[in-house]
């Protein structure tokens, strides 16, 4: 039996570098993250398989997470709120008997943060129980549901997933794949979804393939998780990126691939490769690391700046700061360093005390920074409060100039597909020129990445370019409608 309390050797990286429990978006002056899904189908210790997979992508959110596993004939679940190791013991795990489960970690993008709205979510319906698990956003989920209220649909929850359980259970087919189907080409927007019954597990991708999905091999048993480290948390071997529109079956008769749509104009979200992604993470065969590194290189050729010393702003930006360094031939230091146990809060009982949050998450260590001119990269600037904060740092530590490098394009725009990000009019780069935002954060120095050198640096995508990634958040070029209309004003939708 393994031992869900003790990591193996190749999980503890997940747990050391990105996973104590701190979150970016908490603290840091970034996107807050989406959500992570996890599923097994065929595994006798299917509970405590979920339990690793989570703990790895436990980077994609920390307000909840839950398993939900069937054992053949009915149901065994539990969430809770909180980190993957604060939700689940041993014990929970002993009691989620059965070789088919589904499993999720979350952060709200969509629904209120409480423990009715943590997944899987789980219902009873005509055809017996139905557990679904999703990462993403429904764009339409709220039109959908108004609808569906009026035609006396009661809501427990306020998250956007329910609205997909309630249209498979309104569906006029007795047969549940049918019924997903049916339900999924409704919908717009971005996903992966598990879902589970009794004796099924179904996988399904959004169209234009906005959040990223895959599939492995563990022995006998098939595993699906929203990245590929999360198999090498469990010892799983990546077998292929679910396509876009694909829907895939499991049950007793094996795997069975099939669709509920065609593939739309490719758009794999340009931030898994930038900031979301765990850098030892593949998308579509892109391994995260190299293509930041790749951004970092990228950035050095159109922004190069004579300097002694480059440092990434942990942890996201550490891959791009290499990248800078080995293009310059600038040494790269370790000249911020990130406090791992802080916690996903702290107490900040003044305006003044919260001016110092940063200080708690960041430290400058200052042999290395003092009297040197400093580039400080970073993956981007969002508000530009702790851009600021951390240039401040630097500087407080001695820097004699601090040139701030961005290995993305600047991010003017909300996103509708499942990254919660602040509204137009709090984006620095939406409101502001890049001189404006230069002198905000007080760097002698800015360049952001160009969007053509950041869909180089990707790259590995057939049709990637104008049409191979998701970069709305730069460009305004949502690949799905979107209701915002502000977005919509700009005709950017296509």
């Amino acid at each position: 039996m393994l031992d869900a309390m003790k990591l193996p050797e190749y999980a503890r990286w997940s747990g050391s570098y990105y996973n104590e429990g701190v979150r970016p978006g908490n603290g840091f002056d970034k996107p807050n993250e989406e959500c992570g899904v996890f599923g097994v189908y065929g595994h006798r210790e299917a509970a405590h398989l979920c339990y690793y997979g989570l703990h790895a992508l436990q980077h994609r959110g920390q307000e909840s997470a839950g398993i939900c596993v069937s054992d053949g004939s009915e149901f065994h679940y539990h969430r809770g709120m909180g980190l993957v190791k604060e939700v689940f013991d041993n014990d929970k795990l002993l009691a989620l008997s059965g070789p088919v489960a589904i499993a999720h970690v979350r952060y709200s993008t969509a629904g209120e943060s409480k423990l009715a709205n943590a997944q899987p979510l789980v219902f009873k319906y005509r055809e017996g129980d139905l557990a679904v698990a999703t990462n993403g956003n429904i764009v339409n989920a709220p039109d959908i549901r108004s609808r569906l209220e009026r035609q006396g649909s009661i809501f427990q929850t306020s998250s956007d997933t329910e609205v997909v359980a309630h249209l498979i259970a309104r569906s006029q087919h007795d047969d549940i794949v049918d019924a997903v189907k049916e339900s999924l080409v409704t919908l717009n927007g971005a996903y992966a979804f598990l879902f589970l019954t009794n004796d099924k597990l179904i996988a399904a991708r959004d169209p234009h393939g906005l959040r990223p999905f895959v599939l492995g091999k563990l022995g006998g048993a098939w595993v699906f998780a929203s990245e590929t480290c999360a198999f090498d948390a469990i010892g799983a071997e990546y077998v292929r990126d679910i396509e876009p529109g694909e829907l895939l079956v499991l049950d007793r008769d094996g795997m069975k691939e099939d669709r509920f749509a065609a593939p739309a104009k490719r758009a794999v979200c340009a931030m898994e490769y930038i900031y979301f992604s765990r850098p030892d993470s593949d998308i579509d065969a892109v391994n995260v690391h190299a293509a930041r590194k790749r951004m970092g290189r990228k950035l050095a050729m159109e922004s190069f700046v004579d300097a002694d010393v480059v440092t990434g702003v942990p942890d996201s930006s550490i891959s791009a700061a290499i990248g800078f360094a080995e293009q310059t031939g600038i040494p790269y230091e370790l000249g911020l360093i990130k406090n791992r146990y802080t916690g996903r809060t702290f107490i900040q009982p003044s305006q003044e005390l919260r001016e110092q949050g940063v200080k708690m998450k960041l430290s400058a260590v200052r042999k290395v920074v003092e009297g040197k001119r400093v580039v400080m990269i970073d993956d981007s600037i969002v508000r530009g409060t702790t851009s600021l904060r951390i240039v401040n740092l630097l500087r407080e530590a001695g820097a004699k100039e601090v040139h701030v490098r961005i290995s993305s394009p600047p991010f003017k725009n909300p996103c509708f597909y499942g990254i919660d990000t602040p509204n137009r009019k709090e984006l620095i780069a939406s409101q502001k020129s890049i001189e404006e935002i230069r002198k905000a954060i007080n760097a002698d120095s800015l360049y952001f990445l160009s969007k053509e050198g950041l869909i180089e640096s990707i790259g590995g995508l057939d049709g990637a370019g104008e049409g191979g990634h998701c970069t709305a958040c730069f460009d305004n070029l949502y690949p799905t409608p979107v209701p915002d209309e502000e977005a919509a004003a700009c005709g950017g939708c296509d």
